[in-house]
């Protein structure tokens, strides 16, 4: 079994009266898929914001590799090797994917170029190339912009940026929404060789059939809480509607 990676314990969340999460736990080991999963307003979203350092949960623990950490931003948690790939991709899709690959990150010329503010587009689209190829990500071109490639292939830039730099945990939010069979089929390859290099991957997705082609463990949310968890493996589709509809509660999920 693989160990821990990121364990969440006991968050609550409140916004003003309103109880998002009521000692929710969460468990991501390295090396596997976890898909977290529930109805509308389960917790998912908040969760995550969570765990990524978008939000600060009102009480409870986080802990990575066994020791408790605060992510009180998102660039605290990229600084701990925790990325995000959110649904609308964040991408900017007037730079080429080398740029965007390197956002934020941007690599300076050397010499007086650099610090003039001249960036080395040249070595940015060689290391972006070897980080597309060791995903799988076959691109026409690194030098169109990003908004003239296919939805497929915009996620999979979003999903290689998040990987390049993460050395933890990487959670993904819907990757698969609003593209077509072929592309869902692409980005699901590319998930599972995130997994294999040994990163904690959390997948949050509404599509089941995705959830059970490619999760190693799976966690349900159901008001706030989780109420279940389950090996991929063995794990039928009608265990998780069960679960998410609050028919099926395993007390050991608590």
């Amino acid at each position: 079994m693989s160990e821990i990676l990121l364990d969440a314990v006991d968050l609550t969340k409140h916004y003003g009266s309103v109880e998002a999460l009521r000692g929710a736990s969460f468990q991501a080991r390295a090396g596997e898929v976890t898909a977290l999963i529930g109805d509308n307003g389960a917790g998912k979203s908040t969760l995550v914001k969570c765990l990524s350092g978008a939000e600060q949960p009102t009480s409870g623990r986080i802990l990575l590799d066994g020791t408790e950490v605060h992510l009180d931003s998102p660039v605290a948690a990229r600084r701990l090797g925790i990325e995000t790939v959110y649904q609308d991709l964040a991408v900017a899709p007037d730079l080429d994917p080398a740029a965007n690959l390197f956002l934020g990150r941007e690599i300076p010329r050397k010499g007086l170029l650099g610090k003039l503010g001249m960036l080395d587009k040249a070595e940015m689209r060689r290391q972006a190339v070897t980080e597309f190829e060791k995903l799988g990500v076959t691109l026409q071109s690194t030098e169109v912009s990003i908004g003239s490639l296919s939805g497929g292939q915009r996620q999979s830039v979003a999903v290689a940026r998040s990987v390049a730099w993460a050395s933890k945990v990487v959670f993904m939010d819907e990757p698969t929404a609003a593209l077509g069979v072929r592309q869902r089929g692409r980005v699901l390859d590319v998930i599972k060789k995130v997994r294999d290099k040994g990163i904690a991957v959390v997948l949050i997705s509404h599509n089941m059939p995705e959830v059970l082609s490619v999760s190693d463990r799976i966690e349900v949310l159901l008001q706030g809480k989780r109420v279940a968890r389950f090996a991929g493996a063995d794990t039928k589709l009608e265990d998780l509607v069960a679960a998410m509809t609050g028919a099926l509660v395993q007390e050991e999920a608590a």
